[in-house]
């Protein structure tokens, strides 16, 4: 109990901090840096995964409230876009394996399910399970998300002067309470029917689908209000920052800074692929760069619904990405490791 008074507090710390200087995305940013400072300084954290599952489902139900008929039918258009996903994944497995295996001397399994980008759970578990190394799975999958979620808001500001400041949403005072209901019922619903059949990113993906289904009959006319969305970004960060927790000088030296070398990679070849989708003009520019980056499916969530993107878009690329991962993930492992000497 007391680590996880202290992690609220380093986080909620972080939050200050960035509203002071003015940085973005403070309920966001804010606690992942907070708590990876205070991880590294040797500070006890833990987070409570639960709750942090409870926030996702904040997440799912504002993605789902933004479905349209008009939004909905125009994911047909997004095939020439979306082919390009498993590429991208194949060739992010294809480099980083032999970087995370021949430069730092993992093991096959540590190596590969280091350099997918799924989700950490997924990774985690399926690493586990092929005899890697599970505490270098979490180090160098936390990195890859707080390297690109950090780097994404000022690319966005700087870049395209998109403002990041504006509220995510209103006020809870200002909705009807039958909405704010049916928001909680659609994200715990949600996510727990999702979860019953066994559906990847079920805090996530089920309140989405449900408010989807709600918004689009016009039960549902409302997103979540700003207070929860904040809600939803600080426990996500203060869990992504806190993945640090416990991290010994040994453990920077090699893991964490194998992870930031291949965070190296994967912004060189989501650079390649922004430009070649840019220069072909198959989607927004914008859009592209946050569906392509293979961030955290949550955190990414958050930067397309403050950055006003095209939700759709945005989302239906992520989910591409981990199914690939999850699906695809298990059988290269079996088909491309190293065969045992008789």
């Amino acid at each position: 109990m007391i680590q996880i008074t202290i992690t609220h507090g380093v986080a909620g710390v972080g939050v200050v901090i960035f509203h002071v200087l003015g940085l973005p995305l403070p309920w966001l940013l804010g606690p992942i840096a907070a708590c990876l400072v205070a991880a590294l300084m040797g500070v006890p954290l833990k987070s409570l995964s639960f709750l942090d599952n409870a926030m996702r489902t904040i997440l799912g139900v504002a993605v789902g409230a933004t479905f349209t008929t008009a939004l909905v039918a125009s994911m047909a258009g997004m095939w020439t876009t979306l082919v390009l996903v498993p590429v991208m994944v194949f060739l992010i497995g294809l480099v980083g394996v032999p970087y995370f295996q021949r430069l730092w001397g993992f093991d096959f399994a540590t190596s590969y399910y280091s350099a997918m980008p799924g989700g950490l759970q997924d990774m985690l578990l399926f690493g586990e399970e092929a005899g890697g190394n599970v505490r270098t799975l979490s180090l160098i999958h936390a990195t890859r998300v707080v390297v690109i979620v950090a780097a994404l808001p000022f690319v966005l500001e700087g870049y395209w002067g998109v403002d990041l400041s504006n509220p995510p949403g209103v006020p809870a005072v200002t909705l009807p309470l039958p909405q704010l209901v049916l928001m909680i019922v659609a994200g715990l619903a949600g996510w727990q029917i999702a979860k019953a059949v066994g559906l990847f990113g079920a805090s996530i993906l089920g309140p989405m689908i449900l408010a989807g289904i709600l918004a689009l009959t016009g039960v549902l006319q409302h997103r979540p209000p700003v207070e929860a969305i904040w809600a939803a970004q600080f426990f996500i960060g203060m869990t992504v920052g806190s993945k640090y927790a416990g991290v010994t000088g040994a453990e920077v030296r090699r893991d964490v800074a194998a992870a930031l070398g291949f965070c190296v990679i994967l912004l060189v070849l989501t650079s390649v692929f922004f430009e070649v989708i840019h220069l072909f003009a198959l989607a927004p520019p914008m859009e592209t760069l946050l569906a392509f980056a293979p961030g955290g499916q949550a955190e990414m969530t958050v930067l397309a619904l403050i950055a006003g993107a095209d939700m759709a878009f945005v989302i239906a690329h992520h989910v591409l990405r981990i199914v690939t991962v999850i699906l695809g993930a298990p059988i290269a492992a079996r088909l491309f490791s190293p065969k045992p000497v008789d």
